[in-house]
């Protein structure tokens, strides 16, 4: 499989008090384990199991993902900007890859 490219599409400035959002994608299959290839052989199951947001490393959203979602999996979320730092996010694959970006917020 190629590797999983994640984007994220959040501000880099926000005004305090201002509700932002943030969009995440991360290229991947999601493969769920139940489809076979071209031998009749089940296809192991590959899929982003676990996505974190932090914010100056306290968590500000999470969700565990489950087989049935789509490839290359977009999540939206939104967040009250109180002052700025750094975001992080990561994305916790089956075959225990773990991918991440970061992203600064100036809040004036």
């Amino acid at each position: 499989m190629a590797k999983s490219k994640p984007r994220v599409k959040a501000p880099k400035a926000a005004d305090k008090g201002e509700i932002i959002t943030i969009k995440t994608l991360i290229s991947h299959k999601m493969e769920s384990g139940q489809r076979k290839d071209k031998q009749g052989n089940l296809i192991p199951r590959q899929i982003i199991h676990h996505f974190t947001a932090k914010f100056n490393g306290e968590t500000v959203f999470e969700v565990d993902i489950e087989p049935a979602i789509s490839a290359n999996p977009y999540l939206l979320f939104k967040m009250r900007a109180e002052e700025p730092g750094e975001f992080e996010f990561i994305w916790e694959d089956d075959d225990g890859s773990v991918y991440s970006k970061k992203q600064k917020l100036n809040v004036t």
